[in-house]
């Protein structure tokens, strides 16, 4: 680190501690040549994320459009704000993990899987969106692949 004083590259660190909440480090520095003492943060530098389209466009990531995705999805539905923004944050650090590029199979992969445990109807909203469901027979269809159509109460008695 280069002295803002007098330039030298030469310094020793006197002081490190964690700062913002962790997604920092922040080093007191003193100026082995002059002296003087000087603060600098250490900051973890992002991979730009990349979607591949299915057209073959590549795009930066944006969480916005998945929280767009999960707010259509989940429109009327009992799912708060909160969760839907917990949610889109869970599928980034998921795509981030798979490295620097992503398929937008991958994305609507992960939106599928995680609306599926949180709300029925939003998740076959979400698929008949993204499979591209031409009839009420593809809805059907993709409510029972899912389990979604199974009865777990014994038949109602007759009398």
């Amino acid at each position: 680190m280069r002295c803002p004083v007098c330039a030298s590259l030469d310094d020793k660190v006197v002081d490190s501690r964690l700062a913002e909440d962790g997604a920092a480090i922040r080093r007191r520095r003193e100026c082995l040549a002059c002296g003087r003492r000087y603060t600098t943060y250490e900051r973890l530098d992002d991979v730009p994320l990349q979607v591949a389209k299915r057209s073959g466009l590549r795009e930066p990531w944006d969480r916005a459009k998945v929280i767009a995705g999960l707010h259509a999805a989940a429109k009327n539905r009992p799912l708060s704000d909160e969760v839907i923004d917990d949610v889109a944050l869970q599928i980034e650090e998921e795509v981030r993990l798979a490295g620097a590029e992503v398929t937008s199979e991958q994305i609507g992969l992960a939106v599928l899987l995680r609306l599926r445990a949180l709300d029925e109807v939003a998740y076959l909203r979400f698929a008949s969106v993204y499979k591209g469901f031409a009839d009420a027979d593809d809805f059907a269809r993709e409510a029972r692949d899912a389990g979604l159509l199974t009865k777990s109460t014994a038949p109602k008695r007759r009398s």
